[in-house]
């Protein structure tokens, strides 16, 4: 237990910021596996609206700091192609495409 006020003032900011970091990192988690699912799914029209939730959940987090601009802008991109091959591929077909290139000379 620290004996400067300085210092005991900052642990209880730290509690504070640690327990808000927390839940916001547990809603990115919460809406990335809903995305996830809805994509395993097939589900083009609820990923889309899933997508939407993570992007909102993401730019809140940036905002208030708790995670780095950047993780958001990989995720983003990451989830966002997910989506795009959900969208892009129909409907059941399997993704894939290994092998079936032909070499043109």
């Amino acid at each position: 237990m620290p004996n400067i006020k300085s210092q005991i003032k900052r642990d209880r900011q730290n509690k504070k910021r640690t327990i808000k970091n927390r839940a916001l990192k547990s809603k990115i988690k919460t809406a990335e596996k809903k995305l996830i699912e809805s994509v395993d799914s097939n589900n083009t029209e609820e990923a889309n609206k899933n997508l939407g939730t993570l992007y909102k959940c993401l730019d809140k987090a940036v905002k208030k700091s708790a995670v780095h601009k950047n993780f958001a802008s990989n995720k983003k991109s990451k989830k966002s192609k997910l989506v795009n091959s959900l969208a892009a591929s129909p409907a059941g077909a399997p993704e894939d495409t290994a092998g079936t290139s032909e070499k043109k000379d």
